[in-house]
């Protein structure tokens, strides 16, 4: 069978002091009908990137709100994964190959895995390309409803790559996606939903952290707390463009010298490509001593990753990718400026002027970052008015209310 992702508590009730009475009671509403429906996300790793990170607090809530939801995640060597990141790459544009033999190892992973899925489901939510296979190679009987959860950019697929997904997504009953953009040609779902992903503000990466907290944390990975910093944090990853955060922070540095850069990450198990991209950014980096790139490894995690963003002077998310960008939710949720590529998710959280600043090129990139570090007051004034869009549209809460619509909108 595949395996079950341990999960802790957490209950609704906390989360009426953030998002009000009215909200709580909605849900409450929505889910009481459902009481007892069995429900299991099936996804590619249980650690390191977003989805991970929602799983763990939108299934103990669907559970504390009467539904029976599992987490469970597929097996899968390197060779897997490795197809599975150029699948990634390839259906948001990469213009990469996608040979005879990677596709059949897609294909045996995917039929390896649908033997093992186990268990009748009222909801079967299976979330990006990894097992976008599962329904087709195990057939209906594992769940009443089907749903395909995608959330990447597929807005400019590869054909090789959309060609290929096309008729395995097509089966399921729902497709699930961020923004109506993202689906591609010849895809049509009998229900489709627009979701975007969420953060946990109770998480110990969102909640608050008073300041001299976070500043004996930064200091433990030797930034001075007394200088200007600019973050990034995301997966080491083309995407995330890393290399261009690196070129904007130097241009930068040429009107601030004091500045410093972190680059925070993870590495993920369903990642392999990252190691690579990780040497790739360090290099970039060569000897500037105020560049700090971190990542798990190093003892980076939730709580850690709160500190940089609740620290830092601008938050950076420069993309040229991004199915949503909870890294770009978290800051302005610490009422922290973020400077953002101008594409996929990040425009509905980044309200230009407002909220941050969307940007198109590297030089772009620092001189809204600059105006940032010079102009404190205003820095200030665009990370609360984030913090209160993300409150309105973006937490956990939003997101369990927006499956219980869907839920009942197939039954």
């Amino acid at each position: 069978m595949l395996e079950k992702v341990e999960i802790g508590t957490k209950r609704l009730a906390d989360y009426e002091p953030i998002v009000g009475a009215e909200v709580i009671e909605q849900i409450r509403t929505l889910a009481e009908p459902l009481r007892g429906a069995r429900v299991v996300h099936v996804n590619a790793t249980a650690f390191g990137g977003g989805v991970a990170e929602m799983l763990y607090t939108l299934t103990p809530l669907m559970r504390d709100v009467g539904l029976d939801a599992e987490w469970q995640v597929i097996a899968g060597e390197d060779e897997f994964f490795n197809v599975t990141k150029a699948c990634h790459n390839g259906l948001q544009g990469m213009d990469i190959p996608f040979t005879d033999d990677m596709q059949a190892i897609w294909r045996r992973y995917n039929e390896m895995n649908a033997t093992r899925f186990e268990g009748a489901y009222d909801f079967a939510i299976i979330h990006d390309p990894q097992p976008a296979g599962m329904l087709h190679y195990h057939g209906r009987g594992g769940g009443k409803h089907w749903i395909w959860r995608c959330h990447i950019d597929t807005s400019h697929p590869n054909p090789n790559y959309w060609d290929f997904f096309a008729p395995y997504i097509s089966e399921y009953e729902a497709g699930v996606f961020t923004m109506a953009q993202y689906v591609g040609p010849g895809v049509d779902f009998e229900h489709l939903a627009l979701i975007t992903p969420t953060i946990d503000p109770l998480s110990p990466k969102n909640m608050p952290m008073p300041e001299a907290d976070a500043r004996e944390v930064l200091a433990r990975f030797g930034i001075a707390v007394d200088r200007p910093l600019i973050t990034q944090v995301s997966r080491f990853d083309p995407w995330k463009d890393p290399l261009g955060v690196i070129d904007a922070y130097t241009i930068v540095k040429e009107q601030i010298p004091e500045v410093q850069l972190a680059l925070v990450g993870s590495m993920a198990s369903d990642d392999p490509e990252g190691w690579y991209y990780l040497d790739k950014t360090i290099r970039h980096a060569g000897e500037d001593m105020d560049i700090h790139i971190l990542h798990n490894f190093h003892g980076v995690g939730g709580r850690e990753v709160g500190a940089f963003q609740t620290i830092s002077d601008v938050v950076i998310q420069k993309s040229t990718r991004e199915g949503f960008g909870l890294v770009v939710t978290e800051p302005l949720w610490k009422g922290r400026p973020v400077v953002g590529g101008n594409v996929g998710g990040i425009p509905l959280q980044i309200i230009d002027g407002k909220t941050g600043f969307l940007v198109d090129s590297v030089t772009e990139c620092a001189e809204k970052t600059l105006y940032l570090v010079q102009h404190p007051e205003e820095a200030d004034r665009m990370g609360q008015a984030g913090r209160e869009h993300v409150r309105q549209n973006f937490l956990t809460t939003h997101h369990l209310m927006d499956y219980l619509s869907l839920f009942h909108e197939l039954v």
